[in-house]
């Protein structure tokens, strides 16, 4: 047995693991799982099903990765997880695999997710992104780069969040949240423009200039989404910010939290 596997872990030997991946106590590795390089495993930590881990992920312990997913339509097919490198999963969190709808449940890279998360089957979470502590993503949602979602926020079924969007804690969201823009209250809507987050990851005055414009067509002038969108278009033909905030609107099937 490797030295960087505890003797008391189980692990099938048709799993795919490197050299130098650390094996914690008590955890049990099944026989379709890969694990990249320089990826660690705390301790009491189960990944099972068509999993791939890729490299330098760090696991803490009791973590729950590949089992069945909790829908009543699942009949054993055959579905997977992916997640990709530098990921920090912290205690207790759970993920699992996919259904037919996408037949994977998928994370990027450079993620934050903290203990007790729930990542339900055939969600998508792109890299960069942050969960805060006992977020439960319900199934089928999408969540984009660089995203954060505060503590004790449950995620409804195919609700979408936008990227560089900030979700405030305890909020319930049930429609589509749009990307650059904060979140919040009980039921979540859009407060304003995340320009905190922004600054942060180096937009410019002249971006968010425009995004807090846009903001306002769409939420504060009284706009259909049609007509909203209709201005943004032309006010500005150019801001790929913009673009792809009207695209996130043309592609909502939950609706915007307006």
């Amino acid at each position: 047995m490797s030295i960087h596997i505890h003797e008391t872990a189980i692990v099938s030997d048709k799993a795919i693991i490197a050299d130098d991946v650390k094996i914690g106590p008590y955890c049990t590795i099944g026989p379709q799982v890969s694990i990249g390089t320089g990826t660690v495993l705390e301790s009491h930590v189960t990944l099972d099903g068509d999993t791939t881990i890729g490299e330098h992920n760090y696991i803490h312990s009791f973590v729950s990765i590949g089992k069945m997913p909790q829908d009543i339509d699942y009949s054993n097919e055959h579905t997977k997880i992916t997640i990709g490198n530098n990921n920090k999963i912290r205690e207790f969190v759970t993920i699992h695999k996919g259904t037919e709808d996408k037949f994977e449940t998928k994370i990027g890279n450079s993620c934050l997710i903290m203990a007790y998360v729930h990542i339900g089957n055939d969600c998508t979470v792109e890299s960069n992104c942050i969960l805060g502590n006992n977020v439960t993503l319900t199934g089928h949602v999408y969540v984009e780069g660089h995203a954060i979602i505060s503590a004790l926020t449950p995620v409804y079924e195919n609700v979408r969040i936008g990227c560089h969007a900030m979700v405030g804690g305890a909020s319930y969201v049930f429609q589509d949240i749009l990307p650059f823009t904060l979140a919040e209250g009980i039921k979540a809507k859009s407060a304003f423009i995340n320009m905190v987050g922004l600054r942060r990851r180096g937009f410019s005055e002249d971006e968010i200039k425009n995004l807090k414009e846009a903001y306002k067509i769409i939420f504060k002038r009284g706009n259909k989404l049609e007509e909203a969108i209709k201005q943004m278009q032309e006010k500005f033909p150019d801001d790929k910010n913009i673009e792809h905030m009207i695209h996130f609107i043309g592609e909502s099937k939950r609706g915007i939290a307006r």
